[in-house]
């Protein structure tokens, strides 16, 4: 152990950081985005480009690759950085526009202001972010430093005071950080929104001397990548508040539970640990304390159901991932029988913020209730996509038309899926709810691990409510009767008013069904399936009726409530690109020259409606099939 305290021992390793970031500062830096959202873009691609480039003009350049900078719908994205020039992010990247910005800007001074985004730093030329209504509405915290740090770089994180929260623990006693986490009420971000500092002091008087800290980073929501893009672009920020935890409690080991479909947050994270034990800021006498405390990855096999806390933990013991009943609760009696504490990536990763600028400053963004900020992948029919991190209480129409740029292709807004396939479908009316764990639980919806998808007029809500319910029916694990036959029985309805099939008296079992297996199922799982299903009743009461009364979608979804047909009138006779559309030979020239469609080999792809020329694109319809005569009858 050292002689010197934590403060001092951090202190030297914040000194060789700033100074080996001090001397890359005249040099130019291209910071590529390759979290797995730019990757799939072609991000790696444009990386070497720009090296490729830099090199053949012999520029003095660095090119880094950095994290998810939360502008998805621009990918692949970079910023440039010259002396001399605020830092500047260009998204839309390809091979030609590389070319240019290393042209214009690196090799001379033209920095192309045409093809940004947005400059970085406040200037006198050109906007940054925080001038649109996205940087007006967004408060980052936990990603303050993805996109803008290389997470294979300590150093790097350590020169934006990274670990000083726990050099400044360190200092103090262990009660002092439960004590601040408490006060600051900040509640898990896995879901359930419980207080994290209730569930810490739970262990910490757990009576046992062996405990464990785990980080959830088993992320199966459709739609959702908050932690997945965290662990890849910011990994020690998460590693320094599983640390702090730690010696909150007074735990020696920890676990990162990544499920494997992550390769990229999985490499990042073991990089991380292994810079982080060569510094001394994990594994024995850290910061030259008597305090221990090392990490390993658990890699999960992507159930979706091994989110649930009991079901994780069983998943590490090697058993089937199934939930337990509780109490006990983990805190007590989890890993390996000893107390352990499970939080979510963005619940660790709001700890060092908390420790280092107190409980008061948390409490200062947000509710009362729900303080701090909320983080969300930001998917479905909006305009900007992408990671967005906003303070509670921001209503889900700020977050949408604002931050989100509102709908694409000026369509009409439907309903917003909040909290995963376990969350609620909210409608227009809804728009004004304020994002914190009671308002949307009030509403129906739960705030989840933070997907968000967003959905228009051309959705079908009774479909959507089956995409959902099948997702989760198929995860479940089978443990218990409500999840398991009930969710199947839920969607055997569903798939029969998809097909026209539906009877009015079965919306009845539908919602009954969806209450029991909601207050019957053993697990969250099950509790929150029924979501979905119960929203859209609740909400969208009038589709479901077309669907079983009228045997029509009004959205024009469900294949076997539509027609694709052709009006010969307006159909060219010269015109054959939906003959030559069509996978199954449907369509066909009648004798007098027109098009036809034989409703019987028609599969309903949508294949002739995208192709029809725009000067005919009213040619090819949609409507709803014929009714038989029972339903005509009854429908008049």
């Amino acid at each position: 152990m050292s002689t010197s305290g934590p403060r001092e021992e951090y202190g030297k390793l914040l000194e060789e950081a700033r100074e080996k970031v001090k001397s890359g500062e005249g040099r130019a830096r291209v910071l590529v985005g390759t979290a797995t959202c730019g990757v799939s873009a072609g991000a790696l691609k444009i990386k070497e480009d720009f090296i490729n480039e830099i090199q053949s003009k012999g520029l003095d350049a660095d090119v880094v690759e950095v994290g998810c900078m939360g502008h998805c719908y621009a990918e692949p994205l970079a910023v440039i950085a010259k002396p001399g020039f605020p830092p500047v992010c260009y998204g839309y990247l390809d091979d030609g526009l590389v070319h240019r910005l290393v042209e214009d800007f690196l090799a001379g001074d033209d920095p192309s202001y045409e093809y940004a985004l947005a400059a970085l730093e406040r200037n006198d030329v050109f906007p940054t972010f925080e001038d649109f209504p996205r940087g007006v509405y967004e408060e980052k915290l936990i990603l303050e430093n993805c996109g803008y740090i290389d997470a294979y770089d300590l150093d790097s994180y350590i020169a934006r005071d990274g670990y000083g929260a726990l050099a400044k623990a360190l200092s103090g006693e262990p009660r002092a950080v439960l004590e601040e986490v408490k006060a600051a009420n900040l509640r898990g971000r896995g879901g359930a929104g419980f207080p994290a500092g209730i569930k810490w002091e739970a262990s910490l008087n757990g009576g046992d001397s062996e405990k464990y800290v785990i980080c959830n980073a088993d992320e199966g929501d459709p739609g959702a990548f908050m932690d997945r893009s965290i662990l890849e672009s910011d990994p020690h920020l998460v590693i320094e508040g599983m640390i702090l935890c730690a010696y909150a409690i007074g735990a020696e080991k920890g676990y990162l539970y990544i499920r494997a479909e992550y390769p990229r947050a999985v490499g990042h994270v073991q990089q991380a640990i292994d810079r982080a034990r060569e510094k001394g800021l994990l594994g024995t006498s850290i910061l030259g304390t008597d305090f221990n405390f090392d990490l390993e990855i658990f890699q999960g096999s992507g159930a979706f159901v091994c989110g649930e806390a009991t079901a994780l933990v069983s998943s590490m013991e090697g058993k089937m991932g199934m939930p337990e009943s509780r109490p006990p609760r983990l805190a007590s009696h989890g890993l390996r029988g000893k107390p352990t504490i499970l939080n979510n990536v963005k619940t660790f990763a709001y700890v060092p913020f908390i420790i280092n600028r107190g409980a008061d400053w948390f409490k200062g963004i947000g509710t009362e209730e729900s303080p701090g900020t909320a983080v969300f992948s930001l998917v479905g029919k909006v305009n900007s996509t992408g990671l967005v991190e906003v303070p509670m209480g921001t209503t889900l129409r700020q977050l949408i038309f604002e931050v989100g740029d509102g709908l694409r292709d000026g369509k009409e807004f439907k309903a917003v899926q909040i909290g995963g396939p376990s969350g609620g479908c909210l409608p227009e009316s809804a728009l004004d709810v304020p994002i914190d764990f009671d308002s949307l639980h009030e509403a129906g919806a739960i705030m989840g691990s933070g997907g968000l998808v967003v959905m228009d007029e051309n959705d079908c809500m009774v479909a959507v409510a089956r995409y959902f319910l099948e997702f989760t029916q198929h995860e479940s694990c089978g443990k218990c009767t409500f999840c398991r036959l009930g969710t199947k029985h839920m969607l055997d309805i569903l798939n029969d008013i998809c097909r026209g099939e539906g009877d009015p008296e079965t919306l009845n079992l539908l919602k009954e069904l969806a209450e029991d297996v909601r207050d019957g199922s053993l697990c969250n799982l099950g509790r929150t399936a029924p979501n979905p299903v119960l929203t859209t009743l609740k909400y969208f009461m009038d589709e479901y009726k077309a669907h079983i009364e009228e045997g029509c979608c009004p959205a024009r979804v469900c294949r076997d409530l539509i027609l694709f047909y052709i009006e010969p009138p307006r159909c060219s006779k010269l015109c054959n690109v939906c003959v030559g559309s069509c996978p199954t030979e449907a369509i066909f020239t009648r004798d007098d020259g027109l098009k036809e469609i034989d409703q019987e080999k028609c599969v309903k792809c949508n294949n002739c409606l995208k192709a029809c020329p725009p000067e005919y694109n009213a040619v090819i319809k949609l409507s709803p099939p014929v009714l038989p005569p029972e339903k005509e009858k009854k429908a008049k």
